[in-house]
């Protein structure tokens, strides 16, 4: 299984196309929003069908300049919103990788993912808020930031990224190598 993982597109519609035609290409079968989408309209292009032959999977959670209340109903028109907070589990017996357990959260607050990380429950913790990709793996979970928009602050990127998570590729066990970076010109 695929999952796409981005987060704080701030209403940037040519990332939020971008984001979306990456994920088309590499055929993931959900996408995980870990916040800042801002207002209900960058949301919409996340529709992209459902069933199994079009789109994929969405879920997203609520960030921190998401103000547009908005933004909740609009991405339950088609996927799932799990308010500041939520877990998830992807494949299972029937794909043959196994279930992948995952927290996601927008990141506003390092202890909360910490504490994610760090209480072992989860194979993967997703968050963004830092505009700073990274992947770190510690005691059996894996924290992944795909990183956002740049932004003039010290230690974001600067270039907008996203990225995936091939469930295939984590040999029974939460793997850092699993999840794949992508920089996105946007």
């Amino acid at each position: 299984m695929r999952i796409g993982i981005v987060s704080d597109t701030h209403d940037d519609l040519a990332a939020v196309e971008a984001a979306v035609a990456l994920f088309e290409r590499e055929g993931v079968d959900a996408v995980v929003h870990c916040g800042d989408f801002v207002a209900p309209f960058s949301v919409t292009p996340f529709d992209v069908g459902n069933g199994p032959d079009a789109g994929f999977d969405f879920y997203a959670v609520r960030g921190n300049n998401d103000g547009e209340w908005a933004v909740e109903s609009t991405v339950d028109s088609f996927g799932t919103y799990l308010g500041e907070a939520g877990t998830l589990s992807f494949g299972g017996a029937d794909d043959g990788d196994g279930a992948v357990d995952v927290a996601v959260v927008h990141g506003t607050s390092a202890v909360v993912v910490d504490a994610l990380v760090d209480c072992g429950d989860y194979d993967y913790v997703f968050h963004g808020h830092t505009h700073a990709h990274g992947v770190e793996e510690r005691g059996g979970t894996v924290r992944v930031n795909p990183g956002g928009l740049p932004i003039p602050v010290d230690g974001a990127d600067d270039a907008f990224r996203v990225a995936v998570l091939d469930t295939a590729d984590r040999d029974g066990g939460a793997a850092p190598d699993a999840v794949t970076h992508h920089v996105l010109d946007a």
